[in-house]
């Protein structure tokens, strides 16, 4: 199965932002990932629609959209609107998660699920049928640059093995912590979709550093 980065806006310097996604395009990014925080879900606040419109006038690959926010049913529409290509919610919090996924689905994006790095993953048994993408998180969500948590290993290789054997059709995306010490063996677990934000933006060759996060998933 093919191999995606998605470099996260989080770490991008916002006074650049154009010439920051031309970088990682530049590298071979596959999506521009937007991190969704309204202060009461996790603790920061990042940005909102408005923001997810700008990045996808700057760009044509997809936009990959994690909500990190209360109600997220009440802003559905108008991230698909603002252009969200996928869009992600937890499993935590979210009562009615089949409404919820369907809700995305209906409005024109894929849907994905999302669970925290101490949520097992038996809690998605019955929802993993309907979605396009499971995002493991690999860090405590809500702030970026924090260390890859290991114990989400598993996690990943779970769900591959949940994937093949029901032959679902769910990506395996991953977020937290990912750089190039780190990618390979997470890439060997079983994940198809790295989000990438610091290792990426804050370092001294943004477009390089894109380009061997690809070279070393790309390893066979």
């Amino acid at each position: 199965m093919r191999k995606y980065i998605a470099p996260s806006i989080l770490s991008a310097d916002f006074r650049n932002l154009s010439q920051q996604i031309r970088l990682v395009e530049m590298g071979g990014a596959d999506f521009i990932h937007c991190d969704i925080m309204d202060g009461h879900f996790v603790p920061n606040i990042t940005f909102g629609p408005l923001i997810v419109q700008t990045v996808k006038s700057l760009t044509s690959l997809p936009v990959d959209t994690h909500l990190m926010i209360e109600n997220p049913e009440l802003y559905i529409s108008d991230f698909v609107k603002a252009g969200s290509n996928f869009i992600s919610v937890h499993q935590e919090g979210n009562h009615h998660l089949h409404r919820l996924i369907s809700k995305i689905k209906d409005s024109g994006a894929k849907a994905g699920v999302v669970i925290n790095p101490a949520t097992p993953c038996n809690t998605l048994e019955n929802i993993l049928e309907y979605v396009d993408l499971v995002l493991v998180m690999t860090v405590n969500p809500g702030f970026g640059g924090q260390k890859f948590i290991e114990s989400a290993m598993s996690k990943i290789a779970v769900l591959k093995k949940i994937r093949t054997k029901n032959n679902f059709n769910f990506l395996i995306e991953v977020d937290g912590g990912i750089e190039k010490g780190n990618i390979r063996k997470i890439s060997d677990s079983g994940a198809d979709i790295f989000v990438a934000g610091s290792s990426v933006f804050r370092s001294d060759d943004i477009t390089a550093s894109v380009v061997e996060l690809k070279n070393l998933i790309a390893l066979e």
